[in-house]
Formats: C-alpha cells, structure tokens, sequence
C-alpha cells in the first residue's frame, strides 16, 4: 500500500538533484493490516497520516512519500517488507512495528543499511540493551516497563499473590518478567499460552483459580484481550480475582469488551486524557477525521514517530544524507510528545512517565479511559546498562 504527496515539478527535480536524498521523504511503515489484529494496524496508521496533516503533508517544506507494508503479524514477513523498503524503495525511514517478534526479525535489515528504524510499538529487551543501535530509537516503552509500573501499582495496594498469564512470545515473556521486576508478592504461578492462534482461556484460568493466588495479571493486545476479559467474567472470576493487566484493555477492544473491562486497572504511558494542548488537538482531530473511532496508544505513539522524523528532517534542513545529525537531534526528543515531555536513555528508549488508567462512562455514556494517577515519574528501563552506546 502506497501514499504518495508530491509537490509540482517534483519528478524533474529527481533528475536534477539525485545526490540530495531525494526530493522527497520517504518513510517506510511496516505493521499489521490484515487478519484479527489489523484494527491495531489501522489506527497506527490514521495516527501517522493526521500528523502529517498537521504538518501540512510536508517535512522542511518536502513532501512526505509514505509506503504501508502489511507484515501479517509474522516475523518472516515483517523481515521480507524490512528488506523491501531498504533494498528496494530505498527509504529514508522506517517506521511501526507492532509485534517484538517482527521487530527481531527485521533489525539487522535496518541497522547494516544505517537506515533509521523507529519503533512505534514493540519493545523486545534486546531493543533496549546488547542490540541497541544509533540508527534505532523508540517512541513507546521497552516491554518490561509498562509491566513493571503495574506492579508498582499492586504493591501500593496491597496485593499480597498473583497468577501470570500472557502469550507465549518475546513480548509476553517481557511483559511477566517486568511484573516480577517490582511486584514484592509471591508469584503463585505463571502460564504462557501458544501465540496468536489460541483464544480459548479456560485451562489457564482453571489454572488460576485452584493457585490460591489472589490475583490475576494477564497481558494479552488485540483480540485475545477481548476474548480473555470475557472468559475470566464468564468465569466467574471478576468478583473473586481481581484482575491487572498491561495492554489488554483499550479504546479498540473496549467496544467488545463492554461492561467487563470495568473496574479492571491497566498501565500507560498515553491515555486520551492527558491535558497537554498537543494531546488534546490529536484526540479531537483523529475523533472528527475518523468519525466513530478513538485514538490508542498505539497511535499516539505512531503519531509521535511522524513527530521525531520530522525534527530531525527540519535539523538538516532536508538531507537525509546528514545522518550522524539526524541522530544527535532526534536524541533530544526536541518535539510536542502527546504523552508531555520525556527524554531519551542512551539506548534511544523513552525515559518517562507512566499512567494507571481505568475504565469510565464518559459524557456520552460511552466507554472510555480516564487517567486516575501517575504511578511512576520519569522512567527508565532496566536494560540500558546492557547498551554499548555512549
């Protein structure tokens, strides 16, 4: 999938110029656009187009060419479309990534090509320590913190056990490695179930109810979040086992999950809410152009990605050639984050705050996220001493 926004005279002005890094930038963007998950894909994507928007559809005044690979939430696929971009469309900048196990597969791709990589998602704990790179950075969070924040959270009120659950994949296996990072309990169990094809819960919550444990923390995006709320209400459980979690509950599943995400606590670093200006044109703006449907996280991350690409193409007034510069300002995270203000680890990872979001009926008697506290200020991940970056 290609969008292409090309000023006048743009094509002879290729041949003129072809030492200049082109006469447009072009920014790659791989994710997820088809099968159960592309819900999650697509929001990226609205995200990232309505910053261009913003921007006028240009980056120090060059048009923005923008080309949208699906990578069919498999990892050989993330790397066959990684190849593609650099090899073939000769980006200037890729952007995405949803999944940590499609990320893997693909950085080697970007990083030997020294093209920059930004991840609007995944956030494996390579990413952050041994496979850190100067041409890779992030605009979401490393796997483990989001996690890790929660379990901040359950310490504060008291939770004395717990029983994990999550898939069965690079990401899940950070995500319960990060609550066993703060949470001071006693893990009573934990189970990791076949990713992403399974969607029957049953065993594990069975699991779970006969642990003891008077919790449960799950992280499970997409349609597994909605299949597993509903399951573990379904169960019986809600009264009985206060549930935790970690990317299980958002604007995109809330629809489905109704009633059952209530009263059920999750972490972020973004919700709709937060009161910066920045943040509040980009709820209101993606709410009128894609009339019917909220912003996530996963766009504002995306949103924020279009943002740090743009600094640094304004910091070389256009040539993209100028890499070392591009690196030394986009290091400084110098743009309006929807999330407020944070600052880049030396592992290109987000040093920031995080969140507990709850689930509320808002003014329309809509379902939606409500910021309830900070739970944890300026953040930083606990692999960065593992990076080789000065």
């Amino acid at each position: 999938m290609r969008t292409a926004f090309w000023l006048a005279g743009a094509a002879a002005l290729v041949l003129a110029n072809p030492a200049f890094a082109g006469d447009t930038i072009k920014i790659g963007f791989v994710s997820t656009f088809s099968g159960p998950t592309a819900v999650i894909g697509n929001d990226m994507r609205n995200s990232f187009e309505l910053a261009l928007d913003h921007m006028g559809r240009k980056m120090d005044g060059k048009p923005v060419e923008v080309i949208y690979e699906d990578d069919g939430q498999k990892p050989d696929v993330g790397k066959q479309k990684t190849e593609k971009l650099v090899q073939s469309d000769k980006v200037d900048f890729i952007v995405g990534y949803i999944w940590s196990n499609v990320l893997l597969a693909s950085l080697k791709t970007a990083v030997d090509s020294q093209t920059f990589l930004i991840s609007a998602n995944a956030g494996p704990s390579q990413l952050a320590g041994e496979l850190c790179s100067p041409y890779v950075f992030s605009t979401s969070w490393q796997n483990d913190q989001t996690p890790a924040a929660m379990g901040l959270y359950m310490n504060q009120k008291g939770v004395k056990s717990v029983f994990l659950i999550g898939p069965n994949y690079a990401a899940g296996k950070d995500m319960l490695a990060g609550v066993k990072s703060t949470f001071k309990g006693e893990v009573k169990g934990e189970e990791y179930t076949v990713w992403p094809s399974q969607l029957d819960f049953s065993a594990e919550l069975s699991k779970a109810r006969a642990s003891g444990a008077e919790s449960i923390f799950v992280f499970y995006p997409g349609a597994a979040g909605v299949q597993f709320l509903n399951q573990y209400a379904q169960a019986g459980l809600k009264s009985t086992m206060p549930l935790y979690t970690a990317f299980t509950v958002d604007e995109l599943s809330l629809p489905l999950q109704k009633e059952n995400a209530l009263g059920v606590p999750g972490a972020q670093e973004w919700v709709n809410d937060l009161p910066n200006e920045q943040n509040k044109r980009f709820v209101a703006d993606y709410r009128k152009k894609y009339t019917g449907l909220r912003p996530t996280y996963y766009g504002a991350q995306a949103y924020d990605a279009a943002q740090l690409i743009n600094s640094a193409v304004i910091a070389v007034k256009g040539d993209t050639s100028k890499k070392d510069a591009m690196k030394a300002e986009m290091e400084k995270a110098n743009f309006k984050s929807l999330r407020g203000p944070f600052k880049y680890g030396k592992n290109h990872i987000p040093v920031q705050n995080f969140y507990l979001q709850d689930v509320v009926k808002d003014g329309e008697g809509q379902l939606s996220l409500k910021t309830v506290a900070t739970i944890v200020e300026n953040d930083q991940d606990r692999f960065h001493d593992k990076c080789a970056m000065k």
